[in-house]
């Protein structure tokens, strides 16, 4: 959404409204490698993109990872072990909806 849309603060601010806290990721505007075909065309460094994302994941120790984008959902799963939904079901939850699936555990 950062990239292609240039939506940057909205989705913070929503979460924010709900009275959670919103990590800051240390070079978060960096991608994570999945921008559209380029982890498949550009595999070596999408995977650097991932390792770099996921390190700057680790540094905060979130309790989960929340994105509005599919692409960076398969892909950062694909190096941390740490949970990850998207932003609607993160949104959803905060406002009376269901704990989603994947947040069962915490």
């Amino acid at each position: 959404m950062q990239h292609g849309q240039k939506v940057h603060s909205q989705p913070k601010e929503l979460i924010a409204k709900t009275g959670n806290e919103v990590l800051e990721i240390p070079e978060g505007h960096l991608c994570c490698g999945s921008a559209g075909t380029y982890n498949i065309l550009h595999q070596k460094m999408a995977k650097s993109l991932l390792q770099n994302k996921v390190k700057n994941i680790e540094k905060i120790s979130p309790d989960f990872i929340s994105t509005g984008n599919i692409g960076c959902i398969t892909q950062i799963s694909t190096g941390t072990r740490i949970p990850i939904i998207h932003t609607i079901e993160l949104l959803d939850w905060f406002t009376g909806g269901p704990k989603p699936y994947k947040l069962q555990n915490l």
